[in-house]
Order: C-alpha cells, then sequence, then structure tokens
C-alpha cells in the first residue's frame, strides 16, 4: 500500500532541504529523497570546497605580491594543506550525517535512493510509493554536461567532483570549457603549480557575461601562466599511458588530466515528468511565480532553469515554503538575479548584460569605469585591476544591470543588487555620498558616464 504523507520533496540539496526542513518543523509529515549526500552539489563538491580552494589559491598569489609592496617574501604552495582541510572541514570526508541529524531534528524523514514521480502527488523509491496529501516538491539539481567530442566516452576524465575530492594536483590539466568553474579550478590549480589549458568554444570565457568580463577573466588566467584558447573546440580525444591527447584544429594538446566543466543540465526524464503532463526532453521545468509546476507540484533550484545558484535554489525554496503553507509573500522576482565568479579578481554581475538589454528592445545606456585608474585600485597595487559597468534604461531612469569586478567584485555587487532590485532611479543614486576611498567608490564615476548619448559607452577613472 501507498504510504500517505503531507510532502515529498525528491533532492535534498540546498534548495529540497531547507523545503522538508522547514516544512517539517511547521508539523508537517515529510519525507525527504535523496540518492548521494543531503546536502547536494554546493557543500560537497561546489561552492564550499571551491571556495577553499580559491582562498588558499588568492594568498599564494598575495604572497607573490609582497615584494613589489611591503619586502621580501617567499611562499612554497602544498596542496595537501588545501586538500586536507576540504575533507575535515567541508566535506567531513564526504559523509553527510550531521546533514541528516539535522533534518531529522526538525522531524523530516530521509528516504535513500532515487525518487521518481509516478502520477500525480506520488513518488517511488525503489519499491516504496508515497503519496502526499498537499504535494511533491522537485529539487533534483543538476549533471555535468558531458559533450559528445569523439573519444571523450570511457576516458577517465574529471568533472568538478573529482577536482574537488583531489588529494594531489596532476603535473598538467586541459579544461574543456571556459565558464565560471572551468576559470574558478584553472587559476586555482595554475596557482599551485599545475600546467593548465583553457579550451572555449566560444569567442570568450564566461560567454553569458559582459565582453569585459571574458576579457579581464583571460588576462588574469595567463598572468597565472594558464594557456586560454578560444573560438576552439576539441575535434577528437585520445587517452592512453602518456595522458590525455586533444586534437584542436591543426594539433594536439597534451595532459595528464582532463576537466570536463562544460556546464549542467537537468535530467528531467530521470525524474518521470511525463507521468504529470511535462515534457521530459525540456531544458527545465517551467514554474509559475508561487513555484508551482502543476497541481500538487513545486519545482525549485537548477532544474528551474533560473541558474545553477545555491542562492537562487535558497531563495524559490522560501517561495515554495510559504505557498505549501499558505502563507503570504511576494512572488519570485528575477530582476536582480546576482552571480560571481571567485577568480582573482573576482567577476560579479546583476541583472541583465547591455546585449540582453538591447534584445529586449531597452534603449540603453552604458557606462564602463576602470578600477586601476582609481584611487582605491591605485593604493591596492598588484591585484587591483578591474572595472565596473553599468547598464541602464535610458527611457526609465533606472539600472537594469551591473557588473563589478576587481577585488572584492562580490562584495561590491551588494549595492547595485539594490539598485537594480528597487528601482532606485539612477538620478537619485548620483547624488549619494560615496566612501572615500573605498572600491565601490567607481560608482559615482560610472553612474556621471550614463549621460552619455545613447550606445555610447563612457570610460572613466575615479
Amino acid at each position: 500500500m501507498d504510504e500517505q504523507v503531507d510532502v515529498v520533496v525528491v533532492g535534498l540539496g540546498p534548495g529540497g532541504e531547507h523545503v522538508a526542513g522547514t516544512l517539517a518543523e511547521a508539523g508537517l509529515d515529510v519525507v525527504g529523497v535523496e540518492a548521494e549526500l543531503v546536502g547536494g552539489e554546493c557543500p560537497y563538491w561546489g561552492c564550499v570546497p571551491s571556495k577553499m580552494m580559491i582562498r588558499a589559491a588568492n594568498l599564494v598569489a598575495e604572497a607573490c605580491r609582497t615584494p613589489a609592496l611591503a619586502g621580501p617574501a617567499a611562499v612554497t604552495p602544498d596542496w595537501s594543506r588545501v586538500a586536507d582541510r576540504i575533507r575535515r572541514e567541508a566535506t567531513d570526508d564526504w559523509n553527510d550525517q550531521v546533514a541528516v541529524e539535522r533534518l531529522e531534528g526538525k522531524g523530516g524523514r530521509l528516504v535513500r535512493g532515487t525518487g521518481r514521480l509516478a502520477g500525480e502527488r506520488r513518488v517511488t523509491v525503489g519499491d516504496r510509493t508515497f503519496e502526499a496529501r498537499r504535494g511533491v516538491v522537485l529539487a533534483t539539481g543538476g549533471r555535468p554536461r558531458i559533450p559528445s567530442v569523439p573519444g571523450l566516452a570511457g576516458t577517465p576524465y574529471w568533472t568538478n567532483r573529482d577536482a574537488m575530492a583531489a588529494k594531489e594536483l596532476p603535473a598538467s590539466m586541459i579544461v574543456l570549457g571556459g565558464g565560471a568553474v572551468g576559470v574558478e579550478v584553472a587559476q586555482v590549480f595554475a596557482r599551485f603549480g599545475c600546467r593548465v589549458t583553457v579550451l572555449e568554444g566560444q569567442e570568450r570565457l564566461l560567454s553569458h557575461e559582459e565582453p569585459e568580463a571574458g576579457e579581464l577573466a583571460a588576462k588574469a588566467l595567463r598572468a597565472d601562466g594558464v594557456t586560454v584558447l578560444t573560438g576552439v573546440r576539441a575535434r577528437q580525444i585520445v587517452y592512453g599511458e602518456a595522458g590525455f591527447g586533444v586534437h584542436v584544429e591543426n594539433e594536439v594538446l597534451r595532459a595528464e588530466r582532463l576537466l570536463v566543466a562544460a556546464g549542467r543540465y537537468a535530467d528531467l526524464g530521470a525524474l518521470g515528468v511525463r507521468t504529470v503532463g511535462l515534457d521530459p526532453a525540456a531544458a527545465a521545468v517551467p514554474t509559475d511565480g508561487r513555484m508551482r509546476a502543476a497541481d500538487g507540484l513545486w519545482a525549485v533550484g537548477d532544474l528551474t532553469g533560473r541558474g545553477a545558484f545555491t542562492h537562487v535554489s535558497m531563495y524559490q525554496a522560501q517561495i515554495a515554503v510559504r505557498d505549501i503553507l499558505g502563507e503570504p509573500g511576494p512572488e519570485a522576482d528575477y530582476r536582480a538575479l546576482p552571480r560571481v565568479t571567485f577568480t582573482d579578481p573576482e567577476i560579479a554581475a546583476v541583472g541583465l548584460t547591455e546585449r540582453q538589454a538591447r534584445e529586449r528592445g531597452l534603449r540603453v545606456r552604458t557606462s564602463v569605469t576602470g578600477l586601476s585608474a582609481s584611487t582605491r585600485g591605485w593604493i591596492h597595487g598588484p591585484g587591483g585591476e578591474g572595472f565596473l559597468k553599468l547598464v541602464e534604461d535610458a527611457d526609465r531612469g533606472v539600472l537594469v544591470g551591473a557588473t563589478s569586478a576587481g577585488p572584492a567584485g562580490g562584495e561590491l555587487l551588494y549595492g547595485l543588487n539594490v539598485a537594480v532590485h528597487a528601482e532606485v532611479p539612477v538620478e537619485r543614486l548620483r547624488h549619494m555620498i560615496y566612501t572615500y576611498p573605498t572600491f565601490h567608490r567607481a560608482v559615482e564615476p560610472a553612474l556621471a558616464g550614463l549621460r552619455r548619448p545613447d550606445g555610447v559607452s563612457a570610460r572613466g577613472a575615479c
């Protein structure tokens, strides 16, 4: 017989765990289904371990900059310190017992296994079937996208999970993909002595962001010794005792390891979405402003197609919880969706890029201000490169997008995020007091640059 519960949450990554735990604390009978580790990609193979790696790599870079600013200094990078910290502090050696106890302590039940929809409000896990009185929440995240390059299948290529778990670094590595994961790992490994080559099929790195962002990322990686090849695709891959050979154009690139960082996708077919009237071949689960995908069905996180970011899944989880509990609150609003690529310098953005704004038919004004010419960039010295770009809807006089690249670019983004989200008039922003000397003071000359005619990018300094 079916087991009757109030809610079934399929997938216990950050969003799913939040939904399951919060609803259980509210007194509902909640079953959380997870085939791997409770907590999901972020704490074990994504955000947390990668930022530990980045923190260590940035310290190595800063030590190398010390002689120019403070006198002789030397650093000997030791990857074992990084790998040990990831195992001890971040992942408990990839053990989720703490997360399980956290969920159960809130009153939720964990069922290990792969959940699959079996009709409206029904989920099967192995030979068990759960019927949810209130409904089902899908939060299964995404999987690494593996390109169909001849010869790749069957080789011991790495994904981000292998890179996070590496006890020792390879002597050399080729990265397929110049998105956020690819460039972050490439820079970290290079700073610890690995010889790295990045291959990106698009004409620039970070192709979904502003062109200036891709240019800055390429410059930063090359400064760390990374070979960056854009507009280049792998034609064939071979693997043998000597490692990997990647055929591109008229040459073969060779390395000990191959990291596939070509993005992620949602495997809806494996979820059985056809049983509830959804398209298993779709790229994402369509949801309304309350995260409803169908009657008695909600979806949060990567599989909604709103970006593979922990902060998006947590934001959506809060909305879904309110809807399930019948509590009031605003619907989902993605106008000011923030994202950060944690390279050095950090590249952060919110809202629309200039290209996206123009494609939506907006009359656009933009402004670009370099940080290196600013007072704070001058004080910072080596490592202070970056820029600030603003995108304005000229007809409404509000910012619809911004990019903050430089030291602490992700932190500087906060004020711009507020401006985009709250649609603060640009004229009001111009009359704020901006602290001197800070990086965020670059916002002031960038705003002044928006006075230029439509279609003209202003470049200034603060």
